[in-house]
Order: structure tokens, then C-alpha cells, then sequence
């Protein structure tokens, strides 16, 4: 690591020089970062952000009340930088391609000014520049950012804006963008939630890691809550996903039975939560006040916002 690169993994900041890798060919539904990578990836990696844009009423639903819409949209985006500061610090560590897979599918201009040293792709399986559905065969390319909308035949037209053919459930969307990132070319793909602003970096390059082993099919991180905070495959995951119901207490334990039903070897890393209640945004309040530096934008927001707000609570 240089010493720029250095400084910047420290400082999280959004310094050209994440991995990416130049021979992948240049057309297709995975957008090149606007910060050109000058960092091999020669274990063809990448890792994906699950992001939306955070709209009042949209983002963080869950912790209103206690926060209001705009609180819990301010709290989310705060989320975001530090979860981003995060995938860079992690990628000096275990080289690999830094990804958010976006929704909603207009959100293209918001991530690529937030985030322009990471590549993108819509979770919705559409294309930023028109809002078409991005073709649904096996994707192998890789393309710049905003390429020019091309006129669809009928038939590709009809089978594009099939609702039937974009991906609606989180199953779906995660399933969709895990296997459309492998279609690229890569070998190792993982990808996390955007609800764990103090995930260690550590744990992250300890996925790829892991999934180096020949006998390791899939590797989890569970949360605290019975889900998890980041799957990787080698690749597309299929029922592993698509068949679980997502956002419920046995979301781990669901998957791990599928992956014993169909032989996938799979490995653990340490647990850690995300933050979904009031319950979890007190552990991580008290978690910031003793080390701001896990999630400084997150630990800015607690000291003005929560504090203020939990003071004021019965």
C-alpha cells in the first residue's frame, strides 16, 4: 500500500486507486467508478453496498418514532459514509472491487456524486440513463458511467419493461445483483447491508479470506437479530436466497438448513448487529460514545440529534 493509499484508508476518504480491473470489457448493466482504479484485482472480487437513497419516509422506517422521517433519512445517509469509509478501508486489505447496488433505480446521480470511486448497479434492474430494465440474459460485460441509451427492438422492449422480469422482493434484488456481478467475470462476490455503521473492516476482508478456501462455498455474517449482515458466493446463490422469507427472526437458520439440504459448504464470521430499533440505536449510541472513530459521520449525528431526542423521552 502506498502511503497515499495509506492515508486515505485511514482518513476513509474517496482517493482514486480502488480495485477494479481494466480487461473486463465495457458495456453492460455494472457502471465504472468516475475515479479511474489504478489497483489490480488479480482475485477478481467484488464487494457490493445493498444502499438506497435516503428519502424521508423511506429510509429507516423502522426507528420512527423514535426519530422523525427526517432524522431517520439524516441518521441513514450518515449510515452510508461511514459504511463506505469502511468497504475502502477494507479494500487495502483483501483487493477487491467496491460496488453499491442501488435503489431506487433514479438514484444513480445521488450515488455516483456520493461514492464516485465506486462501481454501480441498480438493484432494480434498471438502467440510470432512461430507466429501462436492464436485459435479463447472463450479463458479461461492464460498462461507463451514463453510456448512451440504446432503442430496444419490441421484443427485447417488452421482455425489458416486464414487470415479471425486474427484481421486486429483497430476495430477488439481492439474488439479481450477486449473480449479475458474478456474470461479469468475478470469482468471489459478497455483499452487505447498509444498517452496521461500525462493521469492523477486519471482517469484511476476513469473508474473502475465507471463501479462498476450497472447501467454503459461502461464507455469513451473522446479526444479532437471526438475519445476516453479509453473504459471499462463488456463485449465483439461488435458493440460498430466493428461498428464504428475508426480514424475519429465522433468516440464518432458514438459509443454513437450504444449504444442508443442497450440500453448500458454508462458514460463519463472528457475529455483529445491524440497527433497526430503538433498542439497537441505543447499543449503538453507547458503542460511538466510547469510540467515535468506529462511525465518525454516525457518531456526529448521535451527539446532536439522538442525545437531544433520548433526553427527551419519558
Amino acid at each position: 500500500m502506498t502511503a497515499q493509499n495509506e492515508e486515505a484508508a485511514q482518513r476513509g476518504g474517496s482517493e482514486p486507486s480502488f480495485p477494479g480491473d481494466s480487461s473486463l470489457p465495457d458495456s453492460g448493466p455494472l457502471l465504472r467508478p468516475s475515479i479511474p482504479s489504478h489497483v489490480d484485482n488479480p482475485a477478481r472480487r467484488a464487494l457490493l453496498v445493498m444502499a438506497k437513497q435516503p428519502f424521508p419516509g423511506r429510509a429507516k422506517t423502522r426507528l420512527v418514532p423514535p426519530l422523525t422521517s427526517d432524522s431517520a433519512a439524516s441518521l441513514y445517509h450518515c449510515f452510508l459514509e461511514d459504511i463506505l469509509a469502511t468497504v475502502r478501508a477494507a479494500a487495502h486489505l483483501e483487493a477487491f472491487m467496491p460496488v453499491i447496488a442501488y435503489t431506487p433505480a433514479a438514484a444513480f446521480d445521488f450515488f455516483r456524486r456520493l461514492a464516485p470511486d465506486f462501481w454501480l448497479i441498480s438493484q432494480d434492474g434498471l438502467a440510470p440513463e432512461a430507466g429501462r430494465a436492464l436485459p435479463t440474459g447472463s450479463p458479461t460485460a461492464i460498462s461507463t458511467p451514463r453510456p448512451a441509451a440504446a432503442t430496444p427492438s419490441p421484443s427485447a422492449r417488452t421482455q425489458q419493461e416486464s414487470p415479471a422480469h425486474r427484481p421486486g422482493r429483497l430476495a430477488d434484488r439481492l439474488q439479481f445483483v450477486l449473480s449479475t456481478v458474478l456474470g461479469c467475470g468475478l470469482r468471489q462476490v459478497a455483499a452487505i447491508n447498509s444498517d452496521s455503521p461500525t462493521l469492523p473492516a477486519d471482517l469484511l476482508s476476513s469473508a474473502f479470506k475465507r471463501l479462498d478456501h476450497p472447501q467454503v462455498d459461502a461464507v455469513f455474517g451473522p446479526c444479532a437479530d437471526g438475519g445476516y449482515y453479509l453473504i459471499g458466493v462463488k456463485k449465483p446463490p439461488g435458493r440460498l436466497v430466493t428461498g428464504v422469507q428475508m426480514s424475519t427472526p429465522t433468516v440464518l437458520r432458514d438459509t443454513l438448513a437450504i444449504a444442508s439440504e443442497e450440500d453448500i459448504r458454508v462458514d460463519l464470521l463472528p457475529e455483529w448487529y445491524d440497527v433497526d430499533s430503538a433498542a439497537e440505536l441505543n447499543r449503538l449510541s453507547a458503542e460511538l460514545a466510547a469510540h467515535p472513530e468506529r462511525a465518525p459521520a454516525t457518531s456526529r449525528f448521535l451527539t446532536t440529534q439522538w442525545t437531544s431526542t433520548s433526553s427527551s423521552q419519558p
